[in-house]
């Protein structure tokens, strides 16, 4: 059986292998999980987003909306019949002060929240969940790397 550990390197450069993890990584959130997505533009942040969001309408019979970066809107909400999925995207936030006015983390206990540029917030948040997307050399491999997981539920996802 494979051990994951916190500072294990993921290898998504297929996309079938970012959507299996997406999927995988679906099963163990819950309410009230807040999740950074870190990484430049078009690395896979939001396509491992519509992945996840898809594979959970879908597992709970509904069907599977079009996902898209909220950049222009600063967020999406998704039902995806359990729990509410609110993705943000906060690329164009020229400051942490527009953190305060978009309802971000308003009603963290009630939904899941995916924030994308996570940078962009001053506020510490506990108990969050780090995504790290990243380019190899020649921008067509790209990885992913997880913190703020135990090593029990990594192998649950891995």
């Amino acid at each position: 059986m494979h051990i994951a550990t916190n500072s294990e390197i993921i290898d998504i450069s297929l996309e079938v292998k970012t959507a299996e993890l997406a999927k995988n990584f679906s099963k163990i959130l819950k309410k009230g999980d807040v999740v950074f997505f870190h990484g430049e533009i078009g690395v896979g942040k939001t396509t491992f987003v519509r992945h996840l969001v898809n594979h959970l309408q879908t597992n709970n019979n509904l069907n599977p909306t079009e996902v898209t970066s909220p950049t222009f809107n600063l967020v999406n909400e998704y039902d995806v019949g359990i729990f509410v999925i609110q993705h943000y995207d906060l690329y164009r936030l020229k400051s942490s002060d527009e953190t305060k006015n978009i309802g971000l983390l308003e009603n963290q206990k009630e939904i899941i929240t995916l924030i994308e540029w996570p940078e962009k917030i001053d506020n510490k948040i506990n108990n969050k969940i780090d995504l790290f997307f990243e380019y190899g050399e020649d921008m067509n491999k790209r990885f992913l790397s997880i913190k703020g997981l135990s090593n029990e539920k990594l192998n649950e996802i891995n």
